[in-house]
């Protein structure tokens, strides 16, 4: 079962591979800091477990994913979990104290799912070491914290395979929030995407610098198509971009979410992101008295289940589709990468001669490669 906070009920605004395989199939004990935490005693109370959401739930997004894996694991784990959440969680002060909030009512385990979490939840963490924390799309852990991410940027790489094949322009407009690697990860493998079936295909950014601001993301929407782009996709929590290409007749690819119904002429597919069974085993562990932070933490693609693509629109070929479904499959094996082969940036620079960009450099990227317009904006 599960309850709803509210960041009003805490008396706050309310604004606002692969760890390698091999971490994934242990019992999430990987190369651990620390000890694991005591196994609950049999018969004792459920394990009451936390959620620390940036955005509204809504009816797709960000958001909505993970508390669809919030309530698939209440699912799984019936009457040995009780789950909560408080949603519209700025990142900073607030969010500390919405932590340490649930840290004090008792809650075991604590998800905090956004990158700005990343240091109040490690403030927290240091405050209150039996309770167990894992923060979604950061890089540090603790004895007590562990982080986990998905591999967004293959998900990426194909849907760029489907616009490229869908552009009439050869144009396509991206919504973006923050210039962070994991943003431009994706917004270069879609690059990339693109160009692997039309190598003159060309990408526009423009930066929301917010998460999820409906008006935002529509204007900057509209703006991309005033500049000749026909697809559009986004890093952005709301339904904005995709309901903008429909209202204007482009294409869109959702993101997040399958945001089909949103746009049902124009949508041909999303990059949809599957928390649920990744918040079972952490539950699990922590029931167990088996967890401990995987190190350098979990972060999982297709083939972990942690990506997968929306159905394709029936205006996408049958044979494109076909192609596309190979190369997914290569990916998933782990024979293809997305960031494989001579790379060039967008100013001409070769950033790799040859091989696969190893995690260390993806998890540093800050650069667009050839065919993103543009500059990246500095935090």
């Amino acid at each position: 079962m599960y309850k709803n906070l509210g960041a009003d009920a805490l008396g706050l605004p309310s604004a606002a591979r692969r760890t390698a395989l091999k971490t994934l199939s242990l019992p999430l004990s990987g190369l651990a800091a620390g000890l694991p935490l005591p196994a609950r005693a049999q018969g004792a109370q459920p394990l009451k477990v936390g959620f620390v959401y940036v955005t509204p739930v809504g009816e797709a997004g960000w958001t909505t994913q993970h508390h669809r894996g919030q309530l698939e694991m209440d699912q799984a784990l019936a009457g040995k979990v009780i789950s909560r959440y408080v949603e519209k969680v700025p990142e900073g002060p607030d969010a500390e104290r919405v932590i340490r909030d649930l840290a004090s009512q008792g809650h075991g385990l604590i998800f905090t799912t956004s990158f700005g979490y990343m240091e109040p939840t490690l403030k927290v963490a240091r405050e209150f070491p039996k309770v167990v924390f894992e923060h979604a799309t950061g890089f540090k852990h603790a004895a007590n914290v562990g982080h986990y991410n998905a591999r967004f940027y293959e998900g990426r790489y194909l849907a760029g395979m489907v616009a490229g094949r869908m552009s009439s322009s050869g144009m396509a407009g991206y919504v973006a929030a923050f210039p962070i690697p994991e943003v431009l990860q994706g917004i270069n493998a879609f690059a990339l995407g693109m160009q692997a079936v039309n190598p003159q295909a060309q990408v526009r950014v423009i930066w929301t610098s917010t998460w999820f601001d409906p008006g935002k993301e529509r204007e900057a929407a509209i703006t991309l198509i005033n500049l000749g782009a026909d697809v559009l996709t986004h890093h952005t929590d709301s339904t904005a971009t995709v309901q903008a290409a429909e209202e204007k007749g482009r294409f869109s690819v959702g993101y997040h979410s399958d945001m089909s119904r949103f746009a049902p002429k124009g949508h041909l597919t999303a990059v949809t992101h599957h928390w649920g069974a990744y918040y079972t085993r952490v539950a699990s562990a922590v029931l167990a008295g088996t967890w401990k932070p995987a190190s350098p933490g979990v972060w999982g693609g297709i083939g972990e289940g942690f990506i997968r693509m929306a159905p394709l629109h029936a205006r996408v070929p049958a044979d494109f589709a076909a192609r596309l479904q190979t190369r997914e499959k290569e990916i998933a094996s782990g024979r293809f990468h997305p960031f494989s082969g001579r790379l060039l940036d967008n100013e001409g620079r070769q950033r790799q001669a040859s091989g696969t960009m190893d995690d260390a450099l993806l998890n540093r990227m800050d650069f667009y490669v050839a065919g993103v317009q543009g500059k990246v904006p500095r935090l």
